[in-house]
C-alpha cells in the first residue's frame, strides 16, 4: 500500500471520523480472527486501507451490510497458475470474484519447459493483475535428475530475479532427497535464499529426515495427507497448507487440525485446480466449504484461509478486518456455505470492469513440442517375463502404489490387461533434447479401449499417454504434436475430444469459460472408454512426477521414488 504522508493523513482523518471515508460497509458483522468471534458495526475504507471498524461512519459510497458477514480476502497459499490451464490474466478473472484476493504461485511448470523466458512471462503478468499474485522462484527446474526437462535453472540463474517486486522467496523444494543427500546444487539454491521464505514439499517425510529437511531453513509444506503426518510437521515448526485441488483432495483428512489452537499455523491452498472445477465448484471458497463440511469451525477455516496464509509468508498488510490492514474483503451471504456476495480488492468493489485495465502479456513458448510423429511400434514394452512393476493409481491422490503384477506376455513383451484394469503408460521426451521414451503399466484408469494423452506432465512436462491400444496411443500423441500441446482422447482410430494448450504446452490462449467448456467432452470421452475418474487428465499429469511416492514414470523410465532410482519395467 502507498504510505505517503498525504495518504496517511487521509487515512487518519477518515479513521477518526473527521472526514468521510471513500467506502463504508454499514451495520455489518465481521470476523475477528484473533478471537474467532463476529464483531458488529461499520467498516470504513480510505484508498486501499481499512481505516475504521465498529464505529459509525459515513462514506462517499456506502454498502448495506446488515445481512452480510465480512471476512478477510482469501489467500491461496500454494498454486501453479499454469495448472489452471489458462494464462495468468484469465486465472485472475476466474478466482478474484470468488474471493481469492491473493495467491502465492510457483511457476516451475512453465520454467521446466522454457526456463527464464517462462519466469519472466509470469513475473511480468503478475505485476499488472487485479489480484495480488506473489511469485516464488522455482527451485526445481528440473525437479530431479531422473527426468529430462526443457530447461535448467541453477542458483545463479535465479539470483537476478530475487529482488523483483513480485518475487517473495524460493518455491517448493521438491527434491527432498537432494536436500537430505546435501546435493551441492540444491544447497546453493537454499543458501542463495537464506533469510527469505523457502517453500517446502515433503510427502511422507518424517523423523530424522524431516529434522534434516527443516534444518535447511524450509518452513512450509502442502503435501501432508494425514493428521498424524501434519501434526509432526506442525510440532517441528512447519506451516502446514491444507490442499483441496482438482487432483489431490486433503481437506477431509486434515480438517480436524482446524479444531484446536493450530489454525494460525495452517493455510488453505489449491495447488492444481482446473477452470471447469473453478467455474462449477469454486477456488479457495470451495476449500473453505470442504473443511467446514468435514467439521472444521467456520471461524478457524476463514482465519486459516486469510491470516494463516498471509502469516506464513510474512504478508503483514493483510488477513484481518482491522484498521491499517489492506482493504481486501469478502462479503458473505452465508457463512457455512461460503456464499460470496461481493468482493472488495484494495478498497474497490470487484466488477467485470475491474479486469478491463489488466494488461495482456504476449504468450511465450508457442512451439514447445519438438517431437517427431510416432508409430504404434514405439509403445512395445519388452520384458524378460510376465511379472513386473505396475503403478497403482490412488483416486484423488497424487501418491501412487508400487504394485507387482503378472500381465499378458507375448513375443517378449508385456501387454495391458483391461480385464484387471491395467493399462499401458508411456512418456515421450518432447523438448527436443533427446529421443527418450519411458514405458510401463498403470492400474486404475479403468480404460477398456482407446487412449488419453497429455502434454501436462509434472514437472518436466513431457508427453504422457495411457491406453490399451497402441494405435490409439500413437494417434493421441501425434495429435498432441499437431496441437503443440494439450489433452487428447482417442479411441477406435478417431480423436474423440481435445483441448489445445499452446502456451508451453500448458496453457490456453482462450478465455477461461471456453477452456472449461472444452473439458466437458474430454471427461465424457474418457467415461465412454470406461474411465471412472472425475479428473483423468489431472491424474495422468501426476504419473511422471518422481518426487511423489511411491512408483512413477518419466521419459527415462520407471522411478522407484522410495529408493530414488530408475528400475526396469
Amino acid at each position: 500500500m502507498d504510505t505517503s504522508p498525504e495518504l496517511l493523513a487521509r487515512r487518519i482523518g477518515a479513521g477518526t471520523g473527521r472526514e468521510r471515508a471513500d467506502l463504508v460497509i454499514r451495520g455489518t458483522r465481521f470476523l475477528d480472527v484473533a478471537t474467532g468471534e463476529l464483531d458488529s458495526g461499520d467498516i470504513a475504507v480510505a484508498g486501499e486501507a481499512i481505516v475504521g471498524t465498529g464505529e459509525e461512519y459515513r462514506g462517499e459510497t456506502e454498502i448495506d451490510g446488515r445481512d452480510l458477514v465480512v471476512v478477510p480476502g482469501f489467500v491461496d497459499a500454494h498454486v501453479h497458475v499454469e495448472s489452471s490451464l489458462v494464462a495468468p490474466a484469465e486465472f485472475d478473472r476466474s478466482v478474484l470474484p470468488r474471493g481469492t484476493t491473493a495467491a502465492v504461485c510457483d511457476p516451475h511448470e512453465i520454467c521446466n519447459v522454457c526456463g527464464a523466458e517462462g519466469l519472466r512471462y509470469v513475473l511480468d503478468q503478475a505485476a499488472g493483475l487485479a489480484m495480488d499474485l506473489f511469485v516464488q522462484l522455482p527451485s526445481c527446474v528440473p525437479a530431479t535428475g531422473l527426468e529430462t526437462a526443457g530447461a535448467e535453472l541453477a542458483a545463479d540463474d535465479l539470483i537476478p530475479f530475487r529482488d523483483h517486486p513480485s518475487a517473495i522467496g524460493l518455491a517448493e523444494m521438491m527434491n527432498f532427497p537432494g536436500v537430505l543427500a546435501r546435493d551441492p546444487a540444491v544447497l546453493a539454491k537454499l543458501a542463495a535464499f537464506a533469510g527469505r521464505h523457502v517453500d517446502g514439499h515433503a510427502p511422507l517425510v518424517r523423523g530424522y529426515d524431516l529434522n534434516g529437511y527443516l534444518a535447511a531453513g524450509i518452513r512450509t509444506d502442502h503435501e501432508s495427507t494425514s493428521c498424524e503426518e501434519a501434526r509432526e510437521k506442525l510440532a517441528k515448526g512447519m506451516h502446514v497448507f491444507i490442499r483441496e485441488g482438482s487432483a489431490s483432495k486433503d481437506a477431509r483428512a486434515l480438517a480436524p487440525l482446524l479444531g484446536g489452537r493450530t489454525w494460525p499455523f495452517l493455510a488453505l491452498c489449491t495447488d492444481d485446480r482446473n477452470p471447469l472445477d473453478v467455474a462449477e465448484e469454486g477456488h479457495i471458497d470451495f476449500a473453505i466449504r470442504a473443511v467446514i463440511a468435514a467439521g472444521a469451525p467456520p471461524a478457524a477455516a476463514y482465519s486459516a484461509a486469510s491470516y494463516g496464509a498471509a502469516h506464513a509468508f510474512g504478508l503483514r498488510d493483510r488477513g484481518r478486518v482491522a484498521p491499517g490492514y489492506r482493504a481486501d474483503l469478502v462479503l458473505l451471504a452465508d457463512v457455512e456455505r461460503c456464499a460470496v456476495a461481493q468482493v472488495i480488492k484494495d478498497g474497490r468493489v470487484v466488477t467485470p470492469g475491474t479486469f478491463a485495465a489488466v494488461p495482456r502479456v504476449a504468450p511465450v513458448a508457442l512451439r514447445s513440442v519438438r517431437l517427431e510423429p510416432v508409430s504404434a511400434a514405439a509403445f512395445a514394452v519388452p520384458a524378460p517375463g510376465p511379472g513386473g512393476p505396475v503403478i497403482g493409481l490412488v483416486p484423488e491422490r497424487i501418491l501412487t502404489k508400487h504394485l507387482t503384477l503378472a500381465l499378458p506376455y507375448r513375443e517378449g513383451c508385456r501387454h495391458p490387461d483391461p480385464g484387471r484394469d491395467v493399462q499401458k503408460v508411456c512418456v515421450f521426451h518432447r523438448h527436443g533434447r533427446n529421443r527418450n521414451v519411458g514405458r510401463g503399466f498403470v492400474k486404475g484408469f479403468g480404460l477398456k479401449a482407446g487412449a488419453l494423452a497429455s502434454s501436462v506432465g509434472h514437472d518436466s512436462h513431457n508427453l504422457t499417454v495411457v491406453g490399451v491400444d497402441d494405435a490409439d496411443m500413437a494417434l493421441a500423441v501425434n495429435r498432441l504434436i499437431e496441437l503443440q500441446g494439450g489433452f487428447v482422447a482417442a479411441a477406435g482410430g478417431r480423436v474423440r475430444a481435445e483441448l489445445a494448450l499452446p502456451i508451453a504446452g500448458l496453457m490456453s490462449t482462450a478465455p477461461a469459460e471456453e477452456v472449461a467448456a472444452r473439458l466437458k467432452p474430454l471427461r465424457a470421452a474418457a467415461r465412454a472408454m470406461g474411465c471412472p475418474l472425475k479428473e483423468p487428465f489431472l491424474q495422468l499429469s501426476f504419473l511422471p512426477l518422481p518426487v511423489i511416492p511411491h512408483l512413477k514414470i518419466t521419459d527415462r523410465g520407471l522411478v522407484d521414488v522410495d529408493r530414488f532410482e530408475l528400475i526396469a519395467a
